[in-house]
């Protein structure tokens, strides 16, 4: 393809892809090979306000979902302190946003536990 003129250079556009999904916010896309085939498949990004209220989530694990977004990860001290909550509701409410598989646990115990975006 590259010889017939028909693209610039080899896997240039992938990467003005990647760059240009990062710019605008969205996760980078998936890029499939089948045979001869490539398919790229764009997925929005789920975690923003307006959708995580659509899943009747209470404000505080909707501002927790958004600090992990935003910080990378999250823990039981950080939702606490986010939201002035004991430690036992926001392990309740932790394990809840896990259950709608918006979260995953760091797989640690104790107190190196974090969760991450799923």
């Amino acid at each position: 393809m590259f010889r017939s003129g028909y693209i610039e250079s080899w896997g240039r556009g992938t990467l003005k892809i990647i760059r240009e999904c990062r710019q605008a916010g969205i996760p980078e896309p998936v890029f499939s090979y089948d045979s001869s085939d490539i398919s790229v498949e764009f997925r929005k990004d789920i975690y923003n306000e307006k959708y995580l209220q659509s899943l009747n989530l209470k404000d505080s694990q909707v501002k927790a979902v958004l600090f992990t977004k935003e910080k990378g990860k999250l823990t039981n001290s950080d939702y606490q302190t986010l939201n002035d909550v004991s430690r036992e509701t926001a392990t309740r409410d932790l394990k809840q946003l896990i259950d709608k598989q918006l979260i995953k646990p760091s797989g640690q115990k104790g107190a190196g536990a974090f969760y991450t975006l799923n």
